[in-house]
C-alpha cells in the first residue's frame, strides 16, 4: 500500500514513511493510492471479533509495511478496558464503544456509539492512544526521537499529550487558543506536569493555531532539523485508526450485510466524519454521512450549496461546543479530491483560491469553480446546523427521555440525526465526549453538575503550566528550538 499526495507533486511513500509526518512535502495531504475493499464475507467474519481483533483486520489493509504479528500486538495493547475504562455505568468496558439505542418508534431508529471511555473522557482517545504506541515503536526502530507540533481546540490536545506523555523520544507541543476552552479541557491539558509536554496558549483562534501547525509543516528545512511531527488529523494515521470504530458501530447494529446504516458526526475540521467517508469507500454499507455543525457552519454550507468558504478569526464564533469552533477544516481536501476524480492540480488550484479568495464554489452555477456538487450524493454526504439553544434543549431531552447526559457536541449531533433519520435505516451518532467536559452548559441545561468519572473530581484546581503567544510562526519556532536543543 502507498500514499499519494492530494497536491500531486510528492512521491508515493509507504506507510511507516508518512506516519511520523503530518503534511505531504507540497502541502497536501496523504490518501492511499486507492482504498482497500472489505468484501461480504470479510464482514461476516469480523462481527464477532473484539474491538482490538477488528482493529488489527482494519489497520493491516493500510500498514501493509509494519509486520503483522508487530501490528497485532499494538493494537491489543491499545484496546483494552484498563485503558477505555471510563465506560457509563452499566456499560462493558471491554466492548470499548458500546451502543445505546435512544429512540426506536415508526421504523426510525437512533443509537448512540460511545466513543469517549478513554483517559480523556473524549473520542479522539480511539486513535490517540494507538497513535502514541504506533509512534513508541516506530521511534524505536529507528533509534530516532520526534517533536509533535500540533493545534487543539479542545479534545486533541490532552488526548495526545496524554498518550505520549512519558513516552521514550517524543516532546509534544500543543498549542490551543488562550481562553477558548472549556474550564475542564484547560485543567486537562495544562495540569500536566510531565518534563516531555509543552502548552502554548495562542491569543487568537483554533484556526490561527492549525494555520501555525501548517506554516511549521511547509517550512522542510526546519521540519527536518527540529524532528517534528504531528498528531492532528492530518496526520493519515490519525484518521484511518478512526475508520474501526465505523465498522464496529455498523457489526454491532445490524445482523445481516443486507442492512445500511447512517452515521452523524458533529464536525469540525472533518476528520471524524472523513474517516467515514473512508470506510464507505471500502465498502462499509453506509447510506448517509451527516455533517452535525455549531454555530460555525463552513461544512453545512458546502454542503447545502456547494460553496466553500472559510471565515475570517474575527468572524469564527466561540460556542458552547468549542471543540467544533473552527472555520478552515483541514480534512476536508481529502474529500474534495475524491469529488473532483483525484485531479491534484485542480485541487491544488482551488485550495490556493482558498487562500487569495476565501473559498470556492462547486455549485455549477454561472461563474462557479465547477459543477461537481452534483456528485455529493453519491458520497452519501448530508449535513445540518445547531445553535446553543438547540444543544440546551437537546441535552435537556435527551436525559428526560432516556436518563442519558450527553456533551454540548454530542448534542449537535442528535439535533442534526433527527432532522435526517429514513425509515429502515439505523443512525449512528459518534459521541464526541463526556458531559463533565461542558459542564457549564450541562448545568445550564440539566440544573446540575455533569458526572465526574474517578480521579476528575477537583481537576481545575491542578496547579497549572503554559506558556501564552501570539499567533506568530518565528516566535513559536524559538520556542521550539529553545526546548529541543536540537
Amino acid at each position: 500500500m502507498q500514499y499519494i499526495s492530494t497536491r500531486g507533486q510528492a512521491p508515493a511513500q509507504s506507510f511507516s514513511h508518512i506516519l511520523l509526518g503530518g503534511l505531504a512535502p507540497d502541502g497536501g495531504l496523504y490518501l492511499p493510492t486507492e482504498y482497500p475493499q472489505v468484501s461480504g464475507a470479510e464482514l461476516d467474519a469480523w462481527r464477532k471479533l473484539s474491538y482490538a481483533d477488528l482493529a488489527f483486520e482494519v489497520l493491516k489493509k493500510f500498514a501493509t509495511d509494519i509486520p503483522e504479528a508487530d501490528l497485532k500486538a499494538l493494537v491489543h495493547k491499545t484496546y483494552t478496558a484498563e485503558v477505555y475504562r471510563n465506560a457509563r455505568p452499566g456499560d462493558d468496558a471491554a466492548q470499548i464503544t458500546p451502543l445505546h439505542v435512544l429512540e426506536q418508534s415508526d421504523g426510525n431508529k437512533l443509537v448512540l456509539q460511545a466513543l469517549s471511555n478513554g483517559p480523556t473522557l473524549a473520542f479522539k482517545d480511539m486513535a490517540m492512544q494507538l497513535l502514541g504506541n504506533l509512534f513508541e515503536y516506530a521511534l524505536d526502530k529507528q533509534h530516532a526521537e520526534l517533536n509533535i507540533f500540533g493545534a487543539t481546540s479542545g479534545d486533541t490536545g490532552s488526548a495526545a499529550e496524554y498518550a505520549m506523555r512519558g513516552k521514550r523520544g517524543i516532546r509534544v507541543f500543543m498549542l490551543s487558543p488562550h481562553k477558548k476552552m472549556s474550564a475542564f479541557q484547560t485543567a486537562q491539558m495544562f495540569s500536566l506536569q510531565d518534563p516531555n509536554i509543552f502548552n502554548i496558549a495562542v491569543e487568537g483562534v483554533f484556526d490561527d493555531c492549525q494555520d501555525m501547525v501548517k506554516a511549521v509543516s511547509n517550512d522542510l528545512e526546519f521540519k527536518n532539523r527540529q524532528k517534528i511531527g504531528t498528531v492532528n488529523s492530518i496526520n493519515w494515521a490519525r484518521v484511518v485508526a478512526q475508520v474501526v470504530y465505523y465498522f464496529r458501530g455498523y457489526l454491532a447494529a445490524t445482523t445481516s450485510n443486507e442492512q445500511k446504516v447512517s452515521f452523524t458526526v458533529p464536525s469540525g475540521n472533518f476528520g471524524n466524519i472523513c474517516a467515514g467517508h473512508i470506510a464507505r469507500m471500502m465498502g462499509l454499507p453506509i447510506d448517509k454521512l451527516v455533517a452535525a455543525t455549531n454555530e460555525n457552519d463552513v461544512l453545512d454550507e458546502f454542503f447545502r450549496t456547494g460553496v466553500y468558504r472559510v471565515r475570517k478569526s474575527a468572524e469564527t464564533y466561540h460556542t458552547s461546543s468549542p471543540s467544533m469552533d473552527i472555520s478552515k477544516a483541514s480534512n476536508f481536501e481529502r474529500f474534495v479530491f475524491d469529488l473532483l476524480g483525484r485531479d491534484s492540480a485542480r485541487l491544488a488550484a482551488l485550495f490556493k483560491k482558498v487562500e487569495t479568495d476565501g473559498g470556492f464554489d462547486l455549485s455549477g452555477k454561472p461563474g462557479s469553480d465547477g459543477d461537481e456538487f452534483a456528485k455529493v450524493a453519491q458520497y452519501g454526504f448530508q449535513s445540518g446546523k445547531s445553535v446553543h439553544a438547540d444543544r440546551v434543549a437537546t441535552i435537556r431531552d435527551v436525559h428526560e427521555k432516556h436518563g442519558i447526559a450527553i456533551d454540548t457536541h454530542t448534542a449537535d449531533g442528535v439535533k442534526v440525526a433527527r432532522e435526517h433519520l429514513t425509515p429502515g435505516v439505523t443512525m449512528i451518532v459518534l459521541e464526541t465526549a463526556l458531559p463533565a467536559k461542558f459542564n457549564e452548559t450541562i448545568r445550564e441545561a440539566l440544573g446540575r453538575d455533569a458526572e465526574r468519572p474517578a480521579g476528575f473530581e477537583n481537576i481545575e484546581a491542578l496547579p497549572q503550566r503554559f506558556h501564552v503567544m501570539k499567533a506568530d510562526v518565528a516566535q513559536v519556532k524559538q520556542y521550539i528550538a529553545a526546548h529541543t536543543g536540537l
